[in-house]
């Protein structure tokens, strides 16, 4: 059975930093591609960043490039995603997902793709 578990969120001002995890288990870690998504409030849920395993290949929402960095430990069968410069338009909850294959550029955000998702943590930017 496919699970992931995200942490790391939290309540944290402008310009602060988080660092979200999402633990996987379950599946060949390798042969995947996590991504992070987020949803705030009355809004659809946007896709944020993405990793394929097999060969670290990382995509990024323009709206975080630059300030997010998507990273893996295989070993630990973890991703990861460093938030820096945190804005109030952050504030959403964030989940992680898994696509049982890698993810290309038109691919990656489409929620469509992932087949397993964890329950969430909710990220808040006070101004």
């Amino acid at each position: 059975e496919v699970q992931l578990v995200e942490s790391g969120g939290g309540l944290v001002q402008a310009g602060g930093s988080l660092r979200l995890s999402c633990a996987a288990s379950g599946f060949t870690f390798d042969d995947y591609a996590i991504g992070w998504f987020r949803q705030a409030p009355g809004k659809e849920r946007e896709g944020v960043s993405c990793i394929s395993i097999s060969d670290s290949t990382r995509h990024y929402a323009d709206s975080v490039k630059g300030r997010f960095t998507i990273s893996s430990d295989n070993a630990k069968n973890t991703v990861y995603l460093q938030m820096n410069s945190l804005k109030p338009e952050d504030t959403a909850v964030y989940y992680c997902a898994a696509a049982n294959h890698p993810l290309g550029a038109l691919e990656w955000d489409g929620p469509d793709y992932f087949g397993s998702w964890g329950q969430g943590t909710q990220v808040t930017v006070s101004s």
